[in-house]
């Protein structure tokens, strides 16, 4: 049996990308199409940033035949700053890019999706979340705010160490 990516892709589309649970039938219709709704918390100036997001969709909407379209809304634009994790979690956006630490009012714990003061290096981070059980353990987590979570890390230059990593999450409702 020959391995086809777009076959796969519709498939699993469902499982590779942030979205809402209701929004997508049962099984992923290859002739339908699925625009979605990412709010994130970095204004369009930090092109590092928000620049990341729009390669991620371009390379989405490529890799799907155009049957996944993310817009990216800059931080303001379809919710205020530092609220895209309640904007995913209530279904105004389906997917986000935001950073745990910006939620510590809400759980302390949110921290330890990005990075604490004198924690742990960015090898040390990806160590903890794939080999040491952190993405399970920051999905229930996020369960409780009604999010999945996607980690989608921005490396610390050498200089930065692990203390002044930022490391930013796609979030999507339905968890």
């Amino acid at each position: 049996m020959r391995f086809n990516r777009r076959d796969f892709l519709a498939g699993a589309g469902a499982a590779l990308l942030p979205l809402r649970r209701h929004t997508l039938p049962r099984r992923i219709q290859p002739a339908a199409r699925h625009p979605l709704a990412a709010g994130i918390e970095f204004p369009k100036s930090l092109d590092t940033i928000y620049g990341a997001a729009e390669t991620l969709s371009k390379r989405v909407a490529a890799l799907t035949s155009d049957k996944f379209q993310i817009r990216v809304f800059a931080a303001g634009d379809l919710v205020p700053g530092l609220q895209v994790l309640d904007a995913v979690g209530n279904g105004t956006a389906e997917c986000g890019h935001s950073a745990g630490y910006y939620y510590v009012g809400k759980n302390l714990a949110l921290a330890f999706d990005t990075s604490v003061p004198f924690g742990l290096t960015a090898r040390q981070q990806n160590a903890w979340m794939y080999a040491g059980g952190g993405i399970e353990a920051l999905r229930k987590l996020y369960a409780k705010y009604n999010v999945l979570q996607f980690p989608a890390a921005i490396p610390a230059p050498r200089w930065a160490a692990g203390s002044a990593r930022r490391s930013g999450r796609w979030l999507t409702s339905g968890a």
